[in-house]
């Protein structure tokens, strides 16, 4: 007699039962970092077995960059909207600078895994980051165009290498907090940015 097969999931149960994974993954590893935690415990965080981890996003590393690009791309989707609510770039540009630095130094996966763990963040962000640094490019050069759309940015033909000069201060920032700038209130790095930042969006000279 033949065993009744289980029925493939849906493609929106098949991203729920994901999102579910990803969301165990990321209070895992708020909680005591990347490498006191298993597969199994995000697995029990899940309400699945471990199987069904290996087999939705992989490895334990797997996890790591799956929950590391879907908070990169949430915050992104963020900074897609903010050219519609500023009328100067000076402001639009400071916004998105306060935003990103805020998100992730309060971020409690990032924190706890720079506390703990900082080689792994170092690596993720850097030898194994192209990934999530090409998508951060991408998304700044984006809300950079819609800036010139609405009359905020002059057009010019380098919008992308200006988008990464700016994201590697951002990254550098991020992976190395501490230095000589005065950076810990939004005031602080709001005024960063008017200073550094927007003349390189601009390409202003001096």
């Amino acid at each position: 007699m033949k065993t009744a097969s289980k029925a493939p999931l849906s493609r929106d149960d098949a991203a729920d039962l994901e999102t579910r994974i990803l969301d165990a993954a990321l209070v895992q590893f708020s909680k005591v970092g990347v490498k006191k935690s298993t597969i199994e415990d995000v697995a029990r965080q899940a309400g699945v077995d471990r199987v069904t981890v290996y087999r939705r996003v992989g490895s334990r590393d797997d996890l790591v960059q799956a929950v590391i690009s879907r908070e990169v791309a949430t915050l992104l989707a963020q900074l897609a909207a903010m050219p519609e609510h500023h009328d100067s770039i000076e402001g639009l540009v400071a916004d998105v600078f306060v935003t990103v630095v805020t998100r992730w130094r309060t971020h409690a996966m990032v924190e706890r895994m720079l506390a703990i763990e900082p080689e792994r963040v170092i690596m993720k962000l850097t030898v194994d980051g192209a990934t999530t640094f090409t998508m951060c490019v991408a998304a700044t050069a984006s809300t950079l165009e819609r800036a010139v759309q609405r009359g905020l940015l002059a057009d010019t033909d380098d919008l992308m290498t200006r988008a990464e000069i700016v994201c590697r201060i951002v990254h550098s920032l991020v992976l190395a907090p501490h230095g000589t700038a005065p950076l810990r209130s939004d005031d602080e790095l709001a005024a960063f940015a008017h200073r550094y930042l927007v003349p390189v969006v601009t390409g202003a000279r001096g």
